[in-house]
């Protein structure tokens, strides 16, 4: 297989060889073989750049940049305005997390996600875009594609009338990203055979006398529309989606994206529209989004570390599940909360580290993965009848007083390591101590390291 490579061949045309009929009907019919002298691997992006690769130091200095994580984010399909903290997703999924393998167990490192939105919220150009910064990537629609299309198909050689096995787009996608679009409208008995793939990475094959397994370690990316359409807040969540949980639960990241009317932010969004229709490129930022040649560069050298979770890390991780379990058995939230959500946590912390060029994992890369999970959660609930927040200052103050529980005095650091967790930005906490310290509600001490009630 010759894919993705440059030879320099000379072509040899050989008949083949017909007996009794055959060689009546089919006449002279002759096959291409190709005998290369040099083969030169090179990826997509270096066919669409001309092959000139960056020096290492430039690119491994980015990690250094002030705010590099929102500028490798923000670099993502520039042209689509907004879906920041869906853009940040995507990059991680990109980067990946690490894989855990012995000798009869294997958890997989691999992120997968799923856009749900309304029409015309640029979820397909996200996809796309993601097709083409990975460097191994499949791109598939849920009415275009089967079961057998997915994962592998057992044909006949029409010459020799041996039985094959042909890999799907999820077995070509292998070590890369498989982007689905039109989820919702894959078959139900089509879109079982992606289970297996998404947590054992494997696909298993009894047909035909051919009985094996196939590697499948890739990340999927889907995209669907709700079930009416357009997401009705009046409704469920469940009803809204209407997918299995078994297959819910397989997605680290479940974002809802939603078209809902804003005077200014419709104004903006129509002012960078007309702008890209216009002069065909993103309008100017004051950051300068990377190249596609420079992202997949740095995404290549990123997944080449393998990241460990100290042990110091491990009780606050801990805690921090348990508390997330807590929240899910109060509300309504129970079917996307499960011992996979721990996983997933601990899959974006090592992509975060890894996206710093660490060896290590930090508190605040937990702290970003958990802030993640919670804004995918309230993209679910923030118009499903139930308001979770009504103002960000009236909600620290509850969740500082509930880290309380009963003592007279808060540690700030824990206070706002809790608050960024809940999606918070540290802006809105330091707001949050001032105005509740005018009050006289509690006191901080001259260092601001320790929150005391005054009652």
């Amino acid at each position: 297989n010759l894919s993705g490579c440059f030879p320099r061949p000379l072509q040899v045309f050989l008949p083949m060889l017909r007996q009794g009929f055959r060689q009546m009907t089919a006449g002279l019919l002759a096959d291409t073989f190709l005998e290369a002298h040099c083969i030169t691997k090179v990826n997509k992006m270096e066919d669409k750049q001309g092959g000139v690769e960056l020096p290492d130091d430039e690119v491994r200095d980015l990690c250094h940049e002030p705010e590099f994580y929102e500028k490798l984010a923000s670099s993502i399909a520039p042209e689509i305005y907004g879906h920041e903290d869906v853009k940040k997703a995507l990059l991680l999924l990109l980067v990946g997390g690490v894989d855990k393998a012995s000798h009869n167990m294997k958890i997989r490192g691999n992120i997968n996600i799923c856009l749900m939105g309304d029409p015309g919220v640029a979820k397909s150009q996200l996809l796309s875009y993601i097709d083409r910064l990975a460097p191994r990537s499949q791109y598939t629609t849920g009415r275009g594609s089967s079961g057998v299309g997915l994962t592998a198909a057992v044909m006949r050689d029409p010459i020799t009338n041996e039985v094959t096995l042909e890999g799907g787009a999820l077995v070509l996608a292998d070590q890369g990203v498989c982007c689905i679009d039109e989820f919702d409208k894959m078959m139900d008995g089509d879109r079982t055979a992606i289970h297996e793939v998404m947590e054992q990475q494997t696909v298993s094959i009894a047909k035909a006398g051919i009985m094996t397994s196939l590697n499948a370690r890739v990340s999927i990316l889907a995209a669907a529309n709700p079930a009416f359409g357009r997401y009705n807040p009046k409704r469920s969540v469940e009803a809204n989606i209407q997918l299995p949980a078994a297959l819910l639960s397989r997605f680290d990241l479940l974002w809802v994206i939603q078209d809902k009317p804003d005077a200014e932010n419709d104004l903006r969004l129509a002012q960078h529209i007309t702008y890209v229709h216009q002069h065909s490129v993103q309008p100017p930022t004051q950051v300068q989004p990377l190249d596609m040649k420079v992202m997949s560069r740095y995404i290549a050298m990123a997944k080449e570390k393998t990241p460990a979770i100290p042990d110091g890390l491990t009780d606050y991780i801990v805690m921090a599940y348990v508390e997330m379990r807590k929240e899910a058995r109060s509300s309504s939230d129970t079917t996307f909360t499960s011992a996979r959500t721990l996983l997933a946590v601990l899959r974006l912390s090592t992509a975060l580290a890894r996206l710093r060029m660490s060896d290590m994992v930090e508190k605040e890369d937990v702290n970003e993965a958990m802030r993640l999970m919670e804004m995918s959660k309230f993209s679910l609930f923030e118009d499903s009848g139930e308001k979770r927040f009504v103002k960000p200052i009236d909600s620290i103050y509850a969740i500082i007083r509930d880290l309380a529980a009963g003592k007279s005095f808060v540690k700030a650091e824990e206070a706002r390591q809790r608050i960024i967790q809940k999606g918070f930005k540290p802006e809105q906490f330091q707001h949050c101590l001032n105005e509740y310290e005018r009050l006289d509600v509690w006191q901080l001490n001259t260092a601001r390291t320790r929150i005391t009630f005054v009652n």
